[in-house]
């Protein structure tokens, strides 16, 4: 029997499932695009993991993209080791649900991807997104080198102002290097494909990213 008492707070590491050594198997070809989902990937490509809420639709929103390679949605910023899906939503793990975006920057830039972030969800709810509660469904940005860290908090504070301007609080996402990435199961990848009738619950601000940075993203 699961505890659900974790559902609105991330647990403390000593308190989360430990897990466990078998990662999850999952068909090495996505389905919209037919490209691999799992690496290693060329040198040239890129990756980072975001959390906007349900991973269904934020995988949707990425792999539509122009100079995005492939997509796979996952579970990472947490401790238990290769979790399933009822470990994650009762908030035992720590992880929140992220889709994994690899991307050639000649095509696609980092500036364009947290742009993308940024209008799809609204940063300032919490361990929810729209009617998706838990720590599952919280704001995340998990980078993969620090140029990538610095850029990506540079955007956050740069939208904070923009959201204030519009009466909004304070963005509680969560940004940091990269956590490790756990797939989810295979029925999760690409699922609005699959199921084109599917939920999603994505929704932004209806606030436009402005992002005049210097040439750092």
């Amino acid at each position: 029997m699961i505890e659900t008492s974790f559902k609105n707070q991330i647990i403390a590491q000593n308190r989360a499932l430990e897990g466990r050594q078998e990662k999850q198997v999952v068909t090495n070809e996505h389905y919209v695009h037919k490209r691999p989902i799992a690496g290693p990937f060329q040198d040239s490509l890129e990756g980072i993991s975001l959390g906007l809420g349900c991973f269904w639709g934020a995988e949707k929103k990425f792999w539509n993209q122009d100079g995005v390679y492939t997509t796979a949605v996952g579970y990472s910023g947490g401790y238990t080791r290769n979790p399933v899906y009822d470990e994650v939503c009762s908030g035992l793990t720590g992880h929140s649900e992220v889709v994994r975006v690899i991307y050639n920057p000649k095509k696609i830039t980092l500036k364009h991807i947290l742009s993308i972030f940024w209008e799809s969800h609204d940063p300032t709810q919490g361990m929810r997104q729209g009617n998706d509660s838990g720590t599952q469904y919280r704001s995340a940005i998990y980078c993969y080198d620090k140029k990538q860290l610095k850029d990506a908090l540079f955007s956050k504070n740069l939208y904070q102002k923009q959201l204030k301007t519009y009466g909004y609080g304070e963005i509680t996402t969560e940004v940091t290097l990269n956590k490790e990435f756990f797939y989810a199961e295979d029925y999760h990848q690409q699922y609005l494909a699959k199921n084109p009738n599917g939920y999603c619950g994505l929704g932004g601000t209806g606030i436009k990213y402005v992002h005049s940075l210097p040439n750092e993203i």
